[in-house]
Parts: structure tokens; C-alpha cells; sequence
């Protein structure tokens, strides 16, 4: 009897939802400062059981990015502090993932999912060095180093054309990680993020970020993450030479 309840024991803990690993390598070896999302609204009936189609928990019935914004707490709250992320995905186990970008944290560049991966396509045909992707049903978002809102607003500047739905994601702004589930649907890792150079191979974070072997943090590589401008031209290169692109692309 005792081994069979030790066994309960040890499924139970297997089974508890991935965000708080995740939440923990993203705060604690990332140094990403995280606070948790709104979420959608429980019980509506409505939806499949990664969240899709369904309503957010905030008070705006008319919510652009359901379940994917914090709320209470707000953004300025987001923290690095191991013992807040714990309270916060203990007391909210399937809370969203929410990443302030900007200032030493990553910054984003989003497009919308069909054009993002047809850049994607032409990123890696141009031997283009990519940092995490992170993916939902409708976007799709580049991680880069952080930039300032001066630097950006000198690379768009040089640009002949800048893709309509090209969205940046710098200081004040924020970005929804895996493994949350939104209004939307399921967020996950269109590429893994990899260790920096010199890290000897160390585990990186999209084992812990998709709920496979979470629970280490210690033991995640700081993420890669490209500078802005490569990016920046070889997306907006990639966007223009493709169906749709420049100022055309749609959502």
C-alpha cells in the first residue's frame, strides 16, 4: 500500500501544468522578466481544449489578444525574483507566460503566421542565423537582442519598404512564451531556443518551455538571439520578394 501511494505521489507531481517550469527557466537562468497573463474566461463552453476561440478573463468583451496580456498584475510587475514566479504559477498554474521585452530583455519582431513562415523559408535560404520563433495559430515572433526605440526607428528609416504587419515588440511592450495557451490557441517553439556560443552544448530552454523535462532551471543555456539588423533586412528582403509582400502583407 505504501508503494502504490507513493507511486500517486510522484504521478501527481509529473502531471502538474509546465508553465511554472517554464515561468522558472525564463526568470531565473534566462534573466527574462515574466509576469503572468490574463488568461480566457473559464466555463463558456466554448473552444477546444487548448484554449482556441475562447473569451479572455479581463473585463473587455471586445479584447483584441484574449488571454495573451497581463492584467492583474500589470506589466510593471514583471520580475526575475524566483520566489514571486512560484507564488504567481502556483496560485495560477495555467496562467500565460508573459515576457516584458525590452530594456536588457529580448525584443520581438511578430508577423503574421503564413507570411512569417514564408520569410522563415527565405531567412534559412540566405544563411540567416535565427534565434527562438515563438508560434501561435495567428503570429509568428522573432526574438532578437534588445534594442533601443532610436536605433529601430534608424533601420526603418534606410528602408525603402516596411511590411503593414510587421509589429515591434521593444521597451514597454510584451510577448506571450510557451507553453501557454491563449485565446487563440496553443503557443509554442517554431525554433527552439539554442545556447549561446561557448555554452558547451547545455540544455536549453524549449525542453523546459515545452513541459518535457522542466524543473532545472540551473541547467538551461541562456538563450542566442540575433542583433535586430540582421534580421530587420533580411525579413523585410524576404517579405517584398515573396506573394504579398511589402506594404501587402495581410493578416
Amino acid at each position: 500500500m505504501r508503494e502504490i501511494l507513493g507511486r500517486r505521489r510522484r504521478l501527481r507531481r509529473r502531471a502538474r501544468p509546465a508553465q511554472l517550469d517554464a515561468a522558472l527557466i525564463c526568470a531565473t537562468a534566462w534573466q527574462w522578466p515574466v509576469v503572468p497573463g490574463v488568461g480566457t474566461a473559464a466555463g463558456d463552453g466554448r473552444g477546444g481544449r487548448d484554449g482556441r476561440d475562447r473569451g479572455c478573463a479581463c473585463p473587455d468583451p471586445e479584447c483584441a489578444v484574449p488571454g495573451a496580456h497581463p492584467f492583474d498584475p500589470g506589466l510593471l510587475a514583471a520580475t526575475t525574483d524566483e520566489r514571486m514566479v512560484r507564488w504567481w504559477w502556483t496560485n495560477r498554474p495555467t496562467a500565460p507566460i508573459v515576457l516584458a521585452t525590452g530594456g536588457r530583455a529580448p525584443c520581438a519582431l511578430s508577423l503574421p503566421a503564413v507570411a512569417a513562415a514564408r520569410a522563415l523559408v527565405e531567412l534559412d535560404r540566405m544563411g540567416t542565423r535565427l534565434g527562438p520563433v515563438v508560434a501561435t495559430p495567428t503570429r509568428w515572433s522573432l526574438l532578437v537582442a534588445p534594442y533601443t526605440l532610436e536605433r529601430l526607428g534608424e533601420l526603418l528609416y534606410v528602408q525603402d519598404r516596411v511590411p503593414s504587419s510587421l509589429r515591434f515588440h521593444g521597451e514597454g511592450g510584451y510577448l506571450v512564451l510557451p507553453p501557454s495557451a491563449t485565446g487563440t490557441g496553443q503557443v509554442r517553439w517554431e525554433r527552439a531556443p539554442g545556447p549561446l556560443p561557448g555554452t558547451n552544448g547545455r540544455r536549453s530552454g524549449h525542453e523546459a518551455g515545452t513541459g518535457g523535462r522542466g524543473g532545472d532551471a540551473t541547467g538551461a543555456a541562456v538563450p542566442w538571439l540575433p542583433d535586430v539588423e540582421t534580421v530587420l533586412d533580411a525579413l523585410v528582403e524576404a517579405s517584398n520578394g515573396a506573394p504579398d509582400g511589402g506594404s501587402r502583407l495581410a493578416y
